[in-house]
């Protein structure tokens, strides 16, 4: 799998880490700054979903594209590169004026997050031992998800204060970290680095996604449930601020609730994944995990005031939190390590090409119905979706475990590449 061969490399670790929060932060500031920018100015469902679905479509789009650079270009090149594009993209938005100029650009700095995102996802395995691949994923997610947390908080305040453009100038400055980090950054991937492992890539088949069912059912199986659920993204600016009457303020803090449940979420089970030898294991707790982000969308339909949101989004995040750490680690253990960005980088477009299919079923329903009753079909339905997954994830784990009995011990995901 080619995990660190020697110590793990934790300075490498953390500055990644610090990195991807630092970007993290800025990435969810101007969303949230757009989106209630959109939202205070009148604007519908319609708007939103569209500056959701401008932000989404690179992911999905370039996947093919990016998943590739990120295995054969030299990391630290990509990450620079990317991060002074995308800083100065940000710094053209805060002064765009017009909304067609602002979705392409909004659009523009997606396209860098599609490289920036498989290529830090795989990097990470490559700095640690394979023992260590749950604890290093638990912090870059932490370190990912306090910036998403910061972000819409510190942009509530911001936009209260002085509108959209000072949240985007500080969105700018925030991507210099990403190039900081890269030049910092020992470990590298791609590139000189690709062509070392040639001999290596030349003995093992390359990888396809269809070869391993249970990869397969794991990327199926997050993408169904965020296209079920993924309206939400677009329901709740309009269930916080109108239907319980919040200040900008109160939605960001509140919204920051399911991602402090995202960090605590994948401490506590970076410690169960350690102890989960069994990948179909890790595939079936998922699932569950799953459901529970689905019922907590579902509870928090009920709620009379935003404030109570925020016990039942920190249960929501701590299960989503949780299911992220299995699915990175289901893949750092399946996948060679000479595939990892594309693999991390189809995994994203699945999940990010569900989302959109939310976002603009979020807007068109929006401008027919109310939001709280829409949020109780986004659970309903997020359930419904878990339930008809159960199906398909027992067979997937039955047939990895009769492939390791034929094959005498030997873990699936060699079996698969083997044949």
């Amino acid at each position: 799998m080619s995990f660190a061969t020697g110590s793990s490399c934790w300075p490498d670790v953390w500055l990644a880490a610090t990195a991807r929060g630092v970007s993290s932060c800025g990435d969810f500031l101007a969303a949230t700054a757009l989106t209630l920018a959109l939202q205070s100015a009148g604007a519908g469902g319609l708007a939103v979903s569209g500056l959701l679905l401008a932000a989404t479509l690179p992911l999905v789009a370039l996947a093919p594209l990016t998943g590739r650079l990120a295995d054969r270009v030299d990391s630290r090149t990509l990450l620079v590169v990317a991060g002074l594009a995308q800083s100065g993209i940000c710094a053209a938005l805060a002064y765009a004026t017009t909304p067609a100029l602002v979705l392409v650009l909004v659009a523009l700095l997606a396209t860098g997050l599609a490289v920036t995102q498989p290529v830090l996802a795989a990097l990470v395995p490559v700095m640690v031992r394979a023992e260590d691949l749950p604890r290093a994923g638990a912090l870059n997610q932490t370190a990912g998800t306090l910036g998403a947390l910061a972000g819409p908080a510190l942009a509530g305040l911001l936009v209260g204060q002085y509108g959209t453009r000072v949240p985007l100038l500080v969105d700018a400055v925030s991507y210099l970290a990403l190039v900081v980090a890269a030049l910092l950054i020992r470990t590298r991937r791609g590139g000189r680095a690709a062509t070392a492992a040639a001999g290596i890539a030349v003995a093992t088949p390359a990888w396809r996604l269809r070869r391993d069912p249970m990869l397969l059912v794991m990327i199926g199986s997050v993408a169904a449930v965020v296209g079920a659920v993924g309206a939400i993204n677009v329901i709740e600016v309009f269930f916080i601020r109108e239907t319980l009457n919040s200040s900008t303020t109160v939605y960001g803090l509140v919204t920051g609730a399911w991602t402090a449940g995202i960090v605590l979420g994948a401490w506590l089970f970076a410690r169960v994944a350690r102890r989960l030898a069994d990948d179909g294991a890790l595939l079936g707790a998922g699932l569950l995990l799953l459901g529970c982000c689905c019922l907590a969308v579902l509870v928090s339909a009920a709620v009379p005031t935003a404030w109570l949101l925020v016990p039942i989004w920190l249960v929501g995040g701590t299960a989503n939190g949780g299911d992220n750490v299995f699915n990175n680690l289901l893949l750092a253990r399946r996948v060679p390590a000479a595939a990892r960005g594309r693999a991390f980088a189809v995994f994203g477009a699945a999940v990010q090409g569900a989302a959109m299919g939310g976002y603009l079923v979020g807007g068109l329903l929006l401008a027919v119905a109310d939001p709280r009753p829409l949020v109780v079909g986004c659970g309903v339905v997020g359930l419904l979706v878990v339930a008809a997954l159960a199906g398909p994830v027992r067979r997937a784990v039955r047939a990895e475990r009769a492939a390791v009995a034929e094959w005498g011990g030997e873990k699936g995901p060699l079996l698969y590449r083997m044949r």
